[in-house]
């Protein structure tokens, strides 16, 4: 695999854990907000990924492709989903969202999970940025090397 492939694989993973630690931003955000324009309380979202081919054709020194049957493989995000778990319910009878029981219904989330997951996605982005500053610094060296 060449620079371009390495980079492009790279940029694809570093743009799927953007997008993971902008719905983790979001969540945490909303962790309090008990009316939503959809109606009730925030539910808590979470990102779907899935390996797709990258646009890479791996060609061999004959300039033929190869790895026909096991493509290069990068990471997109394919859907957003909403949570189904139960939302949690606190007694506060005086609340302007609170049921006829006194109950207010508030976000399922939990704020040491979506840590974990920032955290996740922050060293998932930073190892792809590695291998981009690798794929560049070996690129540099093969130019300085043909000099």
């Amino acid at each position: 695999m060449g620079f371009e492939g390495m980079v492009q694989i790279s940029a694809g993973g570093m743009a799927a854990q953007r997008f993971r630690l902008n719905v983790i931003a979001s969540n945490l955000a909303n962790q309090n907000t008990t009316r939503t324009p959809e109606g009730g309380a925030y539910r808590r979202r979470d990102v779907v990924f899935q390996a797709t081919p990258a646009n890479v054709e791996e060609k061999n020194s004959a300039g033929l492709p190869t790895n026909t049957e096991n493509p290069t493989m990068s990471v997109k995000v394919i859907d957003v989903i909403t949570d189904p778990s139960p939302l949690v319910m606190k007694y506060e009878p005086g609340h302007p969202d609170a049921n006829s029981d006194g109950y207010v219904a508030y976000p399922n989330i939990n704020t040491f999970e979506e840590m974990v997951n920032m955290l996740s996605a922050t060293r998932s982005y930073e190892a792809n940025a590695t291998i981009m500053k690798n794929a560049k610094e070996m690129a540099d060296k093969t130019i300085d090397l043909l000099k």
